[in-house]
């Protein structure tokens, strides 16, 4: 491929395939390049798999609305999110709130508790930098406020499906 050509990382539309890109990605044992670039969704969300190692993945998120709407925790993973476009409300387990925009950035440690909604003024970009605790169990792993498995794509996550503009990039 040349240098100067991009392609864009496919979406996960589960679990999955989130985790079963990170798996063929991290089999590689070469530096891995790649170019943030995404269409923007018109509704719902977006999560491509840009890179990933053993204990390491960096996943690019879109929101058109919505977010990581009901309160979880990743039970096997520390990560942050980079907020590259537009503005999120993150909010913890007692309803504690934080509003964050282009260029902040926030760790969430395993087992902390959070979910967080995209603000409406702009399409939500974010870089999700993940690292395993371990890399031999589910990377991917959350429970909710109950301590029971919770899958992020579910519908109890108001999971909806995307629509992507034509036009309408974040690079």
């Amino acid at each position: 491929m040349d240098s100067t050509e991009t392609t864009l990382a496919p979406i996960a539309n589960s679990a999955a395939e989130w985790d079963e890109a990170m798996r063929r990605m991290a089999q590689k044992t070469t530096p891995s390049f790649f170019h943030i670039r995404a269409k923007l969704p018109k509704v719902g969300r977006t999560n491509q798999v840009l890179g990933a190692s053993k204990y390491m993945n960096v996943v690019l998120k879109t929101y058109a609305s919505g977010g990581e709407n009901e309160i979880h925790a990743h039970t096997n993973e520390d990560h942050v999110f980079v907020v590259l476009q537009g503005g999120a409300v993150f909010y913890g387990p007692r309803d504690e709130r934080r509003e964050v925009g282009k260029n902040d950035c926030v760790l969430v440690p395993s087992g902390a508790f959070y979910r967080f909604t995209a603000k409406e003024d702009e399409p939500l970009v974010m870089l999700r930098v993940g690292a395993a605790l371990d890399p031999n169990a589910d990377i991917l792993a959350r429970i909710d406020i109950d301590n029971q498995p919770f899958d992020g794509y579910s519908e109890k996550n108001k999971e909806t499906p995307y629509e992507l503009h034509d036009d309408r990039w974040f690079e």
